[in-house]
């Protein structure tokens, strides 16, 4: 098939905008490039959430558990193994990733709530057990990440180094999912979304094809467990395993727009911006008032923003999609 003259677009644009947050990096302060480094974090969980929960269609609603299983694959090698955290993070993605493929050949023959229910219960398994080997995790008590002095294999990064680690997972992240939602295993992931059984009777391995996208969705998720554990220093149970990670994740795929490339990174952003904004001003009720913005905004745009923009731009007639959604509320 003969690429589109204009199918390099895409990519600049994300290179500009890749460019764009290195260069806004110095003209931020402490509490903005924090800020903006949680940013980039969540921008990486939605996009490999978008991976299995928007191409393939299978609600994951235990990705938080390969988060936490990334940040604490990271302290056993650091803190027991005396490994460097620039080896522990590609092997933290790596357990995430076979863990993934281990649990996903029989999670991924259920569908719809009984999938989703059941990586809820792994999650919360990968949560009990962490709880319950004090010696290796910390336990309930929380372990801390030697990141100073001579004990420290590797030297904690500093705001502006974990701004470049986090941008760098982000970046990584989108450019791995862009390059399979445009080969042959994201029409397959598509064709599954649609119909399943039709997709397997055209030739697709459906099993495989599942397997692999759940495997890669888990290990861009563990790789930014790791990079959190290593930033947080001291890490809890409680903190790594909260569900409200994964619902996060869903929700800013689902208003950016589930399927495409730039919905979850325009989500993430909005959402996260969004929310420190709420946390900073209106102190009391920023989570009520987050989640009234939410189920506003996915009323209103259930297809999520970059679906509906790109349908008003194939029909040229924003009004009339405008008013068609107003009239259907």
């Amino acid at each position: 098939m003969t690429p589109r003259p204009t199918a390099w677009l895409p990519w600049a644009a994300g290179l500009a905008a890749a460019l764009a947050c290195l260069g806004l990096q110095s003209q931020l302060y402490t509490g903005q490039e924090r800020t903006v480094t949680t940013v980039f974090m969540f921008v990486t969980l939605a996009v490999s959430w978008n991976l299995i929960g928007g191409y393939t269609g299978y609600a994951c609603f235990g990705q938080v558990g390969f988060f936490g299983l990334g940040a604490y694959t990271t302290v056993v090698l650091v803190v027991h193994g005396g490994l460097s955290f620039w080896l522990a993070l590609p092997a933290a993605a790596v357990v995430a990733a076979a863990f993934a493929a281990l649990i996903g050949l029989p999670l991924l023959r259920l569908k719809g709530h009984y999938f989703a229910v059941a990586t809820l219960g792994v999650a919360e398994g990968l949560r009990e057990l962490v709880t319950n080997v004090p010696r290796w995790t910390g336990g309930g008590a929380g372990v801390t990440i030697p990141s100073t002095g001579d004990r420290a294999p590797t030297l904690w990064l500093g705001n502006d180094g974990f701004y470049l680690l986090f941008l760098a997972l982000a970046v990584v992240s989108a450019v791995v999912v862009a390059l399979i939602a445009r080969s042959r295993t994201g029409y397959a992931l598509r064709a599954i979304n649609q119909d399943e059984d039709a997709a397997a009777a055209m030739g697709v391995n459906t099993t495989w094809v599942k397997t692999v996208a759940f495997g890669v969705s888990a290990a861009l998720t563990g790789a930014a467990g790791a990079a959190y554990a290593f930033q947080q220093v001291t890490i809890y149970p409680e903190r790594l395993f909260d569900v409200n990670i994964t619902v996060l994740m869903v929700v800013m795929v689902v208003i950016g727009g589930a399927g495409t490339i730039s919905g979850p990174i325009l989500g993430a952003a909005a959402i996260a911006i969004v929310s420190e904004y709420l946390r900073q001003h209106f102190t009391e009720v920023h989570t009520l008032t987050l989640g009234v913005l939410i189920i506003v905004a996915v009323i209103l745009l259930p297809q999520g923003v970059v679906n509906f923009v790109r349908d008003a731009v194939r029909t040229r007639d924003f009004f009339l999609l405008a008013n068609v959604r107003r009239y259907r509320l």
